[in-house]
């Protein structure tokens, strides 16, 4: 099966590809189409919403089955103000690059001391008309983490914060425990890869 996944991201894109290489599937991201693309508003208050709201735009436009995902961020310790929710990447109302974003959480942990994190993941897929299936669950989510001021040297492009993303017990830049990093992969990688596994097992049943 042939899925579009929702995204100009090719390092979203790649990861996907990852999760979900042991599935008969073959993801497609958006500039794999050589199609002029909807404008899509993510309007949405959390990452379920915007999830939604984009896959029924691309399913609308290209007819094909479609997934989109959205993640929030959540800090703990910063005021209201400051909690970039669904908008990791937009600050006010300006889109950021992966460089303007590293400066960015690099000054608000440099305000605020090292910053309590953590991703919610969540995913929209539609088959077609008639079959929508979404999830917000925690197994789309990473564990709880720091972000820090200092960045890493090694950058990853898609993932900025990464660079600045800090192991909560030991203390170390993921970097520099790819045992670990490879862990909290794999955790995300089961949780997209069980996503869809459910629901290929549920349609031969149908």
């Amino acid at each position: 099966m042939r899925i579009l996944y929702g995204t100009g991201n090719q390092g979203k894109l790649s990861a996907m590809r990852r999760a979900l290489k042991n599935l008969e599937v073959e993801i497609v991201g958006l500039k794999d189409l050589n199609s002029d693309l909807p404008q899509v508003e993510e309007t949405g208050k959390n990452p379920l919403e915007n999830a939604r709201i984009k896959a029924y735009a691309y399913y609308k436009a290209f007819q094909t089955p479609v997934f989109s995902c959205d993640s929030g961020l959540y800090l703990k310790g910063i005021p209201e103000e400051y909690q970039p929710g669904v908008h990791v990447r937009r600050i006010n109302d300006i889109e950021l690059s992966d460089n303007e974003m590293l400066a960015y959480y690099s000054n608000l942990a440099a305000k605020f001391g090292r910053l309590p994190a953590r991703y919610q993941n969540a995913i929209c897929f539609i088959l077609d008309k008639d079959h929508v299936y979404e999830s917000m669950d925690d197994t789309l989510s990473g564990e709880e983490f720091f972000l820090v001021e200092k960045p890493h040297t090694r950058r990853e492009p898609g993932f900025p914060l990464d660079s600045i993303s800090v192991h909560k017990v030991t203390g170390q830049y993921y970097y520099d425990m790819e045992a670990v990093d490879a862990a909290d992969e794999l955790a995300l990688d089961n949780g997209f890869y069980k996503f869809f596994r459910s629901i290929f097992s549920e349609e031969r049943t149908l």
